[in-house]
């Protein structure tokens, strides 16, 4: 049988599982299993891939990133970081609305984690927005597209996912991201402020009370400023930052702000390990999926059709995979995604001379994207449940944002200097760089 035959008959076993409802990895596994049927792959080397998928050091940043979101929200902690919110932006129209996107560039850069943001902001943030008088689908939407800023920021943990497997830096994946991130949360508040709903505006908080609320949040608030600082100074690396995070929530944050919540860490800690179990699931599936899909050359297929295309185009050839990324990432999350198409994006990341982080930047930027679009929108299909508002209508309430993501994405194709800026600053060598034989200074390709 040929292997075109082959990669189509595994697609529509994956497609037609998943449509039925069956969880992402088995449906991935199922896909994975017809392919080995019908080709010479035997089953013990597709069990071996699976295995494979998960053995990497760098994959051990995520249960810490996720322990660390899940320590900040049951401990009740994110309640300063949504006060200092407020202080800072509650004054501005859209009022809660703003706050909504502040708190997710604050939270974000402690969890990295999508799923996570999307839950606490709808715990702690979706209630007194309904009884403000916001309409329950435009709050769906909003904390929806807020939560996507984490796939973007540090410590990101799709960028985590997509450095390990596709041997880029994540240190530069993570500086990279900022800009775009950034460009999410202050298009998103532009939003707001002129398109959404004018909600209850607050009094300006005086300087006093701001200075109050960041005192009261600069325990947790230290998370990030430990993260980053540790990564640019090599004190320690992604995976062991996340073991540093954990550390400093359990030793001095929790203690000082909930000492009653100590009791409950155990609890925490099993909860997250829990959690993780079904990412790691999917990375193994998703890494079995990806290989077969290159042994049956179907990432040289796809790759001869764009390069056919494109050329040698960067600025094509990453607008095509953007096409490619937004279609996939309707139905797949972005970890299996990155997985699969890891050999198709090194290719053409070479044919058209790319830098890695610059592509990687655009593919997360478009993952994060495909969160909220249907007809799948993983992040907008949980906001809407959290808010209780049917996934159609807060569909049709993020139908305008998406304006932001995708001039977020075009920015970041076409200006790679503003993007590669602050890594090509703070981590020369995570884009490339290397040291100038004059001794002075690094040298960075165009």
């Amino acid at each position: 049988m040929s292997a075109l035959l082959v990669l189509a008959l595994m697609t529509v076993c994956f497609l037609s599982f998943g449509y039925l409802g069956v969880p992402v990895p088995f449906s991935l596994m199922a896909g994975v299993f017809i392919g080995a049927l019908l080709s010479d792959v035997s089953l013990a080397a597709i069990i071996q891939k699976v295995f494979d998928g998960v053995d990497s050091e760098a994959l051990l940043a995520i249960p810490f990133f996720l322990l660390v979101g899940e320590l900040m929200s049951s401990a009740n902690v994110v309640v300063r970081i949504a006060n200092l919110s407020v202080s800072l932006v509650g004054h501005i129209r859209g009022g809660l609305s703003q706050v909504v996107v502040v708190f997710s560039m604050f939270f974000s850069e402690m969890s990295g984690s999508t799923t996570a943001d999307v839950a606490v902001m709808s715990r702690a943030l979706g209630g007194p927005m309904k009884r403000e008088g916001y309409e329950p689908a435009f709050i769906a939407a909003i904390i929806a597209s807020a939560s996507t800023i984490a796939a973007l920021v540090p410590p990101s943990i799709t960028a985590v996912v997509y450095g390990a497997v596709g041997n880029v830096s994540i240190a530069g994946l993570f500086m990279a991201g900022v800009v775009p991130g950034l460009m999410i949360g202050f298009g998103l508040m532009i939003y707001c402020y002129f398109f959404g709903p004018s909600g209850l505006r607050k009094p300006r908080a005086p300087l006093r009370q701001v200075v109050f609320a960041a005192g009261d949040a600069a325990l947790p608030l230290m998370i990030p400023v430990i993260l980053l600082g540790g990564i640019l100074t090599g004190w320690f690396t992604p995976t062991e930052a996340g073991v540093v995070a954990v550390v400093w929530i359990v030793v001095v944050v929790i203690p000082a702000l909930n000492r009653g919540h100590i009791r409950k860490i155990p609890y925490d800690f099993c909860l997250a390990g829990l959690i993780f179990s079904l990412p790691l699931i999917t990375i193994g599936a998703a890494n079995a999926f990806g290989w077969m899909l290159a042994y049956l050359r179907g990432a040289s297929y796809i790759a001869e059709v764009i390069t056919s295309l494109a050329g040698n185009d960067p600025h094509l050839i990453m607008l095509l995979m953007v096409l490619l990324f937004t279609v996939v990432g309707d139905f797949i999350e972005p970890v299996p995604t990155i997985i699969i198409f890891m050999p198709l994006v090194n290719t053409l990341t070479e044919a058209g001379d790319i830098n890695a982080v610059h592509m990687g930047v655009v593919l997360i930027a478009t993952l994060a994207f495909g969160l909220i679009t249907p007809p799948y929108g993983l992040v907008l299909l949980m906001a809407s449940k959290f808010v209780g508002v049917s996934f159609a209508k807060a569909l049709r309430a993020a139908l305008p944002i998406y304006l932001v993501f995708l001039g977020t994405i075009a920015f970041a194709i076409y200006f790679p200097s503003v993007v590669l800026w602050l890594p090509q600053k703070v981590l020369p060598e995570s884009v490339g760089c290397f040291k100038s034989p004059a001794g002075t200074g690094y040298i960075c390709p165009k």
